[in-house]
C-alpha cells in the first residue's frame, strides 16, 4: 500500500532526488517548499519532466507559517523534514532569520505532526554541526589531513552536543524537539544527524555544499577559496546512500522511533576538503586548478567523522558510494548540465 509522503524543502538537492525514488515507486508524495534556493525551480522541472505534471501536489509556502504547515501535514504519514536555512555563514550574518527557519519551522512540523490523527512518521534532517567546534578532542596533523589521536570509528550519537553558531543553536534546537517530542508525546520521530551529502542535482554554493561547489567551479573557471589550509577532513555521503537511510527509517519505525543516528560516510568515505580532494578534482579536469586561502570559519571542525555502527546495527545500514566513484559521477553530471548554473 502506498504511503502519503509530505516532503519539507522537497525542490531542495536532497529533497527532489528523494521526491524522485518515491515517484518511481508509485509513492504519493506532497512537497512544502517556499522556492527561495538556487536551483528549486529546475529541480521542480525535472521532475515534472521525467514523471509528469501531474506526478505530485505542489505546496509553495513556508514552514515559518503555522496554517500552511497545518494544512500541509494533515494528511501525511511520513514527513521528512529537509527545509532549512543551511549556511553557518548566513546564520553568523542574520541569526533571527536562521532561528525563525531552523527553530520556530521545525517547531511548527513537530508540533502539527503531534496533533496529526494520522499518527505520522517523522524524519529529521539534523546536522553533525550539533557536535559544535569539537575543540576538547586531540587530533594529529599529517600530510594532506588532519586525524582523529583517538575515536577510530568517529564521533558517536553518544558524544556530548555543543551548539557552536547561530546555525547550530538552530538546527540543534530543532534536532531536541523532535527527539523530545517521541519521549513525551509518542511521536514517531527519528533525528538523522547528517555529514556531509553531495551528488546530481546539488546547486552548490561558496556558502553551503561545499562539494559540490567546487566541481561546479573547477568546469566553469570559477575563483575557488578554501578557508582554512585545506587539511580539514570530512565523512562525506552520496545522495542514494542517504536515500536508502530515508527508507529504512521508514520501514524499521516500530524500532527506530526517538532515535538519532549519525547519518555519514563513516572512517570508510572521507577526504580533506582541498589537500585530497584538490588532487581528485584536478586529475577529473584534466588540469591544474588555482586557488585562493581564506580565514578558518566560525565553528569550523579540523576533523568530523561520524561513527555510523548504530546505523548498521540497528537499521541495516551503510554507504556503498565511494568516495572517489561518488565524486566522479557529480563531476560528469555537472559538466553534461552546465546550461543549469
Amino acid at each position: 500500500m502506498s504511503l502519503n509522503y509530505l516532503i519539507t524543502g522537497g525542490a531542495g538537492f536532497i529533497g527532489s532526488n528523494y521526491v524522485s525514488r518515491l515517484l518511481r515507486r508509485n509513492e504519493k508524495v506532497t512537497i512544502l517548499d517556499n522556492l527561495s534556493r538556487a536551483g528549486a525551480r529546475r529541480n521542480l522541472d525535472w521532475l515534472r519532466s521525467t514523471y509528469g505534471d501531474n506526478s505530485f501536489n505542489l505546496v509553495i509556502g513556508d514552514i515559518r507559517d503555522f496554517s500552511v504547515v497545518q494544512k500541509t501535514t494533515q494528511d501525511a504519514d511520513v514527513i521528512l523534514h529537509l527545509a532549512g536555512q543551511v549556511a553557518v555563514t548566513s546564520s553568523v550574518v542574520d541569526p533571527r532569520t536562521d532561528f525563525d527557519i531552523n527553530a520556530l519551522g521545525t517547531f511548527n512540523i513537530v508540533e502539527t505532526a503531534r496533533c496529526s490523527s494520522r499518527d505520522p512518521v517523522l524524519i529529521y534532517a539534523s546536522t553533525n554541526k550539533v557536535y559544535g567546534g569539537m575543540e576538547n578532542i586531540s587530533f594529529v596533523e599529517k600530510a594532506t589531513r588532519y586525524t582523529y589521536k583517538e575515536f577510530p570509528y568517529g564521533i558517536s550519537e553518544e558524544n556530548g552536543l555543543d551548539f557552536h553558531s547561530p546555525y547550530g543553536c538552530s538546527k540543534g534546537c530543532g534536532d531536541q524537539y523532535v527527539h523530545d517530542y517521541s519521549r513525551i508525546y509518542g511521536l514517531r520521530s527519528v533525528v538523522l544527524r547528517q555529514s556531509c551529502i553531495y551528488g546530481m542535482r546539488q546547486f552548490g554554493v561558496e556558502d553551503q555544499g561545499w562539494v559540490a561547489w567546487f566541481v561546479i567551479a573547477a568546469i566553469k573557471g570559477q575563483p575557488l577559496s578554501i578557508y582554512g589550509d585545506g587539511k580539514q577532513v570530512r565523512d562525506i555521503l552520496f545522495i542514494e546512500d542517504l536515500c536508502d537511510a530515508y527508507d529504512l527509517v521508514v520501514e524499521k519505525i516500530d524500532s527506530a522511533a526517538g532515535q538519532v543516528f549519525n547519518i555519514g560516510g563513516g572512517p570508510g568515505f572521507t577526504m580533506s576538503v582541498w589537500c585530497e580532494f584538490g588532487p581528485i578534482l584536478e586529475k577529473l579536469l584534466g588540469k591544474p586548478i588555482s586557488i585562493t586561502y581564506g580565514d578558518w570559519r566560525p565553528g569550523d571542525q579540523r576533523v568530523f567523522i561520524s561513527d555510523i555502527r548504530k546505523a548498521a546495527r540497528e537499521l541495516g545500514w551503510q554507504p556503498k558510494i565511494d568516495v572517489e566513484k561518488g565524486v566522479s559521477r557529480l563531476f560528469d553530471w555537472v559538466k553534461a548540465n552546465q546550461d543549469l548554473f
